[in-house]
């Protein structure tokens, strides 16, 4: 007979656990309430009794928070949650002995200042900084493992008998419900997304001792560590097209041109993330079959979808998988609190990068402060939350998209000190989704990837002295419109495609809030026929789709990262070179003149049905051409990496490829030079970008059919190849048939 401890609904964990809970929530409250002149206090062990009364409300009240949000969606678990947590204090403050409240705003104050004392005290031991979002969940997934070993030690014991009681560990694994007695539970696959992360760049974290989860997991052998090849567009949008989807061709930017429809398409409008992924699914995603999706662009044909772009009109996901994160004590509170510290850091790190004069660098003023703190606080705590969740309720595969590093990376620097402690973050956060994997219902593998990388260099504004708007109109002789001097005379700027892409999952949450059903991309977007840019733009008549007569623009410029696009959209089919040169004689030789460009890509020959096109790729000193591979004078492709002619031609051959494609300059140490208004930048070609990393089991093995050749090391190239491999894994798991 197991001894009597074994037996009990809670282990020493669970009770160490409960009780630092509740000296935190006391000493915390205690603080507070010193400090609120509206709450006073006769006895300090009321403090205690209160606390004791808070963490038990949350428990009895949670079950009705669920069916609220069941009826109400996210807005109702948002309101019920931070109302419950309001009243449960204010009886517990009111109606306890030793205690005198004067008003609702004195409850609401000593909520926010013990969440703020609580922070800080995690923060002073060294605990986690998001731990405390998934106590509970881990707590509770714990005691539901322990429940179902004893019943499956009964059932063995009991034979028949067990059988005959329906028990959970009588009727062996399905995928339906999958069951938790040891040795029988169904295998799941977890992929957690490290936005942005390049593999020089995590092996820097790995020696800088910035990830000792990850570390661990190589220095053990559990985990293998493999580099794979992000095509251009390296942007997040084509790179999860492709890891979600299977394909990518639909995605030749972060956004295009579309001549069908005569606009500009951006990704991170709702709208058209949702028309794009229609067009590529074909309902066997990476996630069909009952998987969820967290905070990605698209749904990769999930089931259940929480902060999902494409979906985003639908809402951001069933209420009731929000009911932990908003109704827990403290929780949303503390996320807040820690919002507003993450703002004031982001605003101390930035004057420090100017104080020090340290170059290159790009203004980190604005909106961007705010959105850095939504995004690397609320939204990761969240997203940690709905993970951890659908883990305990053992979804077969979840996807989830963590965007910190790439957010930081962009304003401070692929490696600067800011952006690598988002590493050290985000380690954190694996490090406790995988505590929650090893309590779930299911097996779960875990396999950690990017989907890109990042490189570092000054801006081609910052090169040039003009941004690349300009610079095509300057080349192509075409003057501003009087409305257009006239907004630019008043101060009037707009978003650039790197603050649209930063503010992808603040969009997301927006829209499907209701707040925002105009599709906004951040701040200053309008709507999905306008997207504007003082540095991504369309041009040269206004910044929007059409002038005020209704003609399209004559010019359409947009800026990924170090990977330039130019469309011509009067013209009904992309105009070849010869085309180009008659009707702006100096544009071709100016952009491959200028000292930020190191290649400009253009359609040679309008071929007949079948042939293929000459596509040619020209630099300052030579030209390519990528279909032959011939070469005149010297290589223009030669500082862009060994997959730059194969890149370039699938790149320019996509279905919405703009009229001029261009890479910018490389220097020996891999700086490049973005379109737009960032010190780390992808999309292109040249330093890190392209070399993301994949972490996975060391019992998946990557087929060595799959992998290619790059500069004598193999790898999976493309988005495409790492799906593939991550569906015969699913498929090898029995998660999927």
């Amino acid at each position: 007979m197991a001894p009597m401890w074994h037996r009990l609904p809670f282990s020493v964990h669970d009770l160490t656990g409960a009780l630092w809970s509740l000296v935190s929530t006391t000493a915390g409250l205690g603080l507070a309430i010193w400090i609120v002149p509206g709450v006073r206090i006769t006895s300090w062990w009321s403090v205690f009794l209160a606390a004791f009364v808070v963490g038990v409300g949350d428990a009895v009240l949670r079950p009705l928070w669920r069916v609220v949000a069941g009826r109400a969606g996210v807005v109702g678990a948002l309101v019920s949650g931070l109302a419950g947590q309001v009243l449960v204090a204010w009886l517990a403050l009111t109606y306890l002995p030793g205690f005198e409240t004067d008003d609702w705003g004195s409850v609401v104050a000593v909520l926010v200042l013990a969440a703020f004392f609580m922070a800080i005290g995690r923060w002073a031991i060294g605990a986690s900084d998001n731990e405390y979002v998934i106590d509970n969940l881990l707590r509770r997934a714990r005691r539901a493992q322990r429940t179902a070993a004893r019943r499956a030690a009964r059932s063995s014991s009991g034979g028949a008998e067990g059988t005959a009681a329906g028990l959970p560990g009588a009727s062996g694994p399905s995928d339906s419900s999958p069951t938790t007695t040891p040795g029988s539970r169904p295998a799941g696959l977890l992929v957690v997304q490290l936005d942005g992360v390049a593999r020089s760049t995590f092996d820097h974290a790995v020696q800088a001792g910035l990830a000792p989860n990850l570390a661990r997991w190589i220095s053990e052998g559990t985990h293998d560590l493999e580099t794979w090849w992000a095509r251009v567009p390296s942007t997040t949008p084509a790179s999860q097209a492709g890891l979600l989807h299977g394909t990518s061709e639909h995605v030749p930017a972060f956004r295009w041109w579309d001549r069908e429809q005569g606009r500009l398409v951006v990704t991170n409008h709702p709208a058209d993330a949702a028309r794009v992924e229609a067009s590529m699914s074909d309902g066997r995603g990476l996630l069909a079959g009952g998987g969820v999706a967290v905070s990605t662009m698209f749904s990769g044909d999930a089931e259940t979808n929480l902060l999902v772009m494409s979906r985003a009109r639908a809402g951001l996901g069933p209420g009731q998988v929000f009911v932990h994160f908003f109704s827990s004590p403290f929780v949303l509170v503390r996320a807040l609190v820690g919002t507003v510290g993450e703002f004031f850091k982001e605003l101390y790190q930035g004057w420090q990068q100017a104080v020090r004069d340290v170059e290159p660098r790009v203004s980190r003023l604005g909106a961007y402060p705010v959105l850095r703190a939504v995004s690397n606080v609320v939204l990761r705590d969240l997203n940690t939350s709905l993970v951890a969740e659908q883990l305990v309720r053992g979804a077969p595969v979840v996807f989830v998209d963590l965007v910190d590093y790439d957010e930081i990376a962009h304003h401070a620097g692929p490696l600067r000190p800011e952006a690598m402690r988002a590493l050290e973050g985000l380690d954190r956060v694996v490090g406790l989704l995988e505590q929650v994997a090893a309590a779930a219902p299911r097996r779960y593998e875990v396999v950690v990837l990017s989907d890109h990388g990042q490189s570092l260099g000054a801006t081609f504004e910052q090169v040039v002295g003009r941004p690349f708007l300009d610079e095509v109109r300057r080349l192509m002789a075409v003057r501003p419109s009087p409305g257009e001097r006239r907004r630019r005379a008043s101060g009037v700027r707009s978003a650039s495609a790197a603050d649209s892409e930063a503010w992808g999952a603040v969009n997301t949450a927006l829209n499907a809030l209701g707040r925002d059903r105009g599709a906004r991309s951040g701040p200053g977007e309008r709507d999905g026929k306008g997207a504007q840019g003082g540095r991504v733009l369309v041009g040269p008549d206004r910044d929007s789709a059409t002038t005020d007569t209704g003609e399209l623009p004559e010019v359409a410029v947009v800026g990924s990262g170090n990977l330039g696009l130019v469309w011509f959209p009067r013209s009904p089919a992309r105009l070849v070179g010869d085309e180009i040169r008659a009707r702006w004689p100096a544009l071709l030789p100016g952009l491959v003149a200028n000292p930020a460009v190191g290649v400009v890509v253009v359609q040679e020959s309008r071929p007949a049905q079948g042939e293929v096109p000459d596509v040619v790729a020209y630099g300052p000193a030579g030209s390519r051409h990528l279909v032959s591979g011939l070469v005149h004078g010297e290589d223009p492709l030669a500082a862009h990496g060994p997959r730059a002619a194969p890149d370039l031609l699938r790149a320019a051959s996509l279905e919405h490829a703009g009229d001029l494609l261009l890479v910018s300059s490389v220097d020996d140490a891999g700086l490049v030079h973005a379109f737009e208004g960032l010190v780390g930048s992808h999309g292109g070609l040249g330093g890190a970008q392209n070399e993301a990393i994949l972490l996975h089991p060391a019992s998946l093995r990557v087929s060595d059919g799959a992998r290619e050749d790059v500069a004598g090391a193999r790898m999976l190239v493309g988005a495409e190849s790492v799906h593939r491999e991550l569906v015969r894994w699913l498929e090898e798991l029995g998660v999927r048939r």
